[in-house]
């Protein structure tokens, strides 16, 4: 589904606009579900997928790995917060959330309170497309070995395109 992802805070929205054009005010993403209440977040433009370290930074990655994947919850508010399935806090089990601070820049994860409105977005839906599951096995595929197409739909910076049978 792609969305526009606002953040609460009025002056910028997402950081992610960093993605496409730091001087968008707002920026488009695929909104991808990968499992229950999981998502992978894709600008779709640059067809990067945003992707959080082991030490809380967020990056772009141009392939889908575990670190792309993030929990989506809705919070009392009705405001959205995305959290990391695989990084929390050591002592407390804390989740690291995705952020932005008063000027609109990343958040470190570990820094981020879900109750803040640092961490608050809203994702509002602008066209509704059907795509595959990004799946880890195909990454290795890709890197090695040929597979014989599906032809069913799969993902190309944000466009579905059918796969052509081999």
């Amino acid at each position: 589904m792609a969305v526009k992802l606002s953040s609460e805070r009025s002056y910028l929205p997402s950081y992610l606009a960093l993605l496409l054009n730091e001087e968008q005010s707002s920026a488009l993403f695929n909104l991808i579900p990968v499992g229950l209440r999981v998502v992978a977040i894709q600008g779709v433009k640059a067809g990067l997928y945003v992707a959080m370290n082991a030490e809380g930074y967020l990056y772009s990655s141009d392939v889908f790995t575990p670190e792309c994947k993030f929990k989506e919850s809705v919070f009392e508010n009705y405001y959205v917060i995305y959290s990391s399935t695989l990084y929390r806090q050591q002592e407390s089990g804390r989740a690291w959330f995705l952020g932005l601070n008063k000027e609109g820049q990343i958040m470190k994860g570990n820094r981020v309170k879900k109750t803040k409105p640092s961490s608050h977005f809203v994702p509002k839906p602008i066209e509704v497309c059907m795509y595959r599951e990004p799946s880890l096995h195909e990454i290795g595929e890709k890197q090695g070995r040929s597979r014989k197409s599906s032809g069913t739909p799969t993902m190309n910076g944000g466009k579905v395109v059918n796969q052509d049978s081999t």
